[in-house]
């Protein structure tokens, strides 16, 4: 039995829109660009309408000198698109573990008047697929007053939480679209490659895997083809994860949660990947609440969680989010992941960066630049890699710690990393 639905034009949809409202905006590859551009069409008859998202990929232009009155963005996680207008005065970022984003909404702490969603066309019982990314969007719509949906023909139908009936969609616009695509793999270089190969070399057989987002770790997964029975559990992936998938070196039969199954909250790579996900039971996409929870990922053997970060001072302490005051992205799941693998049996939670930025400044310094904000504190730090090497910090008093790091350090700086670390813990008391 073939159903049929009503569809609206994307701009008689937002309609449902009213000033001071707070808008949910879909994210990253599910970012509706349709729907967003339409409201923004609407700017001189609306006013204080918060947007609130995590990433979000496309070209959409949120910073409209045009708009300032109309919207004020007000970010769970800085993005490109993004990252102009919450540090203006027509924007911010709420610092939050990406597994409590959730909460705001069931809570009510910050309520949902509209939701911006793009999902799957309905399936015969008239079930939408939220399609690339769960993550917080499960709990927007299940919260907000008001759910448009974009119902796009080239979202792939997801398995796990992400299914809403068309009876919980308000209004619906049929526009279909090529999703945003990213690439991670186009951007190794021999830095990249270093590192991607210092990483693998931590993980062993049987590891559960969280993966950040970034070439280092689509370069960490190019490294694996030997290994055996990986498992997957992470809030993202991208293409790197197919190959592995395929040839059975994940396989997520050592998982103690969701045998067999590979789980995530959100995903973002090419038509490929998006393509291989469609329909496909044994990828897992859930709620960001649950993925990221802690005692969820603990559960799971050998938890090898890999995040990035911008810089790192000599004490272990570690900048993930922000240059300076500058709000670069955001705090995310890489303290869920750090400490859920630090409390699996056989855990390592893993930091991995370049030793240096493309100008030559280190990132491994004395101090944080002022005003930078600490994701991962320095008692929840453990491994540290970069393209020189492997450093442990659990367990190390501060100078021990000072003197790893100065080691894996580039060696440009070693001898100011070394004169740094004399004057800190040298003195004559």
């Amino acid at each position: 039995m073939t159903l049929s639905y009503d569809y609206i034009s994307a701009a008689k949809a937002v309609e449902l829109v009213q000033s001071g409202d707070r808008v949910f905006i879909h994210g990253s590859a599910a970012t509706p660009i349709c729907l967003v551009e339409a409201l923004q069409a609407r700017y001189q008859e609306l006013r204080d309408v918060e947007l609130v998202s995590i990433t979000t990929l496309g070209d959409v232009n949120f910073d409209n000198p045009e708009h300032r009155k109309s919207f004020f963005f007000n970010s769970l996680f800085v993005s490109e698109a993004t990252r102009k207008v919450v540090n203006s005065d027509h924007g911010d970022y709420i610092p939050i573990f990406l597994s409590q984003i959730p909460h705001l909404f069931r809570r009510q702490i910050l309520p949902i008047d509209v939701a911006l969603v793009q999902v799957s066309p309905p399936d015969e019982h008239g079930y939408c697929s939220l399609g690339t990314s769960i993550d917080i969007a499960r709990a927007a719509v299940d919260t907000a007053k008001h759910v448009i949906a974009q119902v796009n023909s080239l979202m792939p139908r997801t398995h796990g939480d992400g299914f809403i009936h068309v009876s919980k969609i308000s209004k619906m616009v049929k526009h279909e679209a090529a999703l945003p695509e990213v690439d991670y793999s186009s951007k190794v270089d021999d830095v990249v490659g270093r590192i991607g190969h210092n990483v693998a070399s931590l993980i062993e057989d049987g590891a559960t895997l969280q993966l950040g987002i970034g070439s280092i770790p689509d370069q960490v997964l190019k490294n694996l083809n030997s290994h055996r029975n990986l498992g997957l559990h992470t809030e993202m992936f991208s293409d790197g994860v197919i190959d592995l998938i395929q040839n059975g070196v994940i396989n997520n039969s050592q998982k103690r949660l969701n045998v067999g199954r590979s789980v995530t909250a959100f995903l973002a790579g090419t038509r490929k990947l998006y393509d291989f996900v469609d329909d496909n039971p044994s990828v897992r996409l859930m709620d960001i609440s649950y993925v990221n929870d802690t005692s969820i990922i603990r559960q799971n053997p050998k938890v090898t969680a890999v995040n990035s970060a911008i810089e790192i001072d000599l004490t272990g302490q570690v900048c993930a989010d922000s240059l300076g005051t500058y709000q670069f992205s955001g705090i995310g799941g890489q303290m869920d992941f750090i400490h859920g693998a630090a409390l699996s049996q056989g855990g390592k939670p893993i930091i991995a960066l370049p030793s240096q930025t493309a100008k030559g400044i280190s990132r491994i310094t004395p101090f944080l630049n002022e005003g930078a904000g600490v994701v991962t504190t320095r008692g929840h730090v453990h491994w540290i890699v970069t393209e020189y090497g492997i450093v442990d910090l659990f367990g190390k008093n501060l100078k021990q710690r000072a003197k790893a790091l100065i080691s894996i350090s580039h060696p440009d700086h070693r001898e100011a990393l070394d004169s740094a670390f004399h004057s800190r813990f040298n003195k004559e008391r």
